[in-house]
């Protein structure tokens, strides 16, 4: 239950990419924090949502063989540090991509995509994933 209700309060940020920008030094931070790690308490109360683009490009990458349990049936699938386009790099997977075609460097968009299903609940999570931009 407890991971249940740590996906609902994070699903502003899964579904629309919502980061947080720090109005001392305009860090972005995805996913959000509340304080921002590089001016400490002269960013306290001074931290504001902002969208990002969901674009960026491939910084490095990864083809997973050998998947958790939850992801056996994806098998194999392209998992990649991403660098948004306003500063985060975050990690994502890239899906409806031939592997042959990935670059470092190459740019990516975000899709909103079925994550995984929970087998006892039946409940199905989505979020972020990216695909090539053309």
């Amino acid at each position: 239950m407890g991971e249940l209700s740590r996906f609902w309060r994070e699903s502003n940020h899964r579904y629309r990419m919502i980061a947080i920008k720090c109005g001392n030094c305009n860090e972005v931070y995805f996913p959000p924090r509340d304080v921002c790690p590089k001016c400490h308490r002269e960013s306290i109360g001074k931290m504001q949502e902002t969208q990002l683009s969901g674009k960026g490009e491939i910084v490095s990458y990864t083809i997973v063989h050998d998947a958790p349990p939850a992801f056996m049936r994806q098998r194999p699938y392209v998992l990649a540090l991403i660098k948004l386009d306003e500063g985060p790099t975050i990690t994502g997977q890239i899906v409806d991509a031939d592997h042959g075609a990935l670059e470092i460097g190459k740019r990516v968009r975000n899709v909103f995509r079925k994550v995984r299903e929970d087998g006892k609940s039946g409940i199905i999570q989505y979020g972020y994933k990216f695909v090539l931009e053309e």
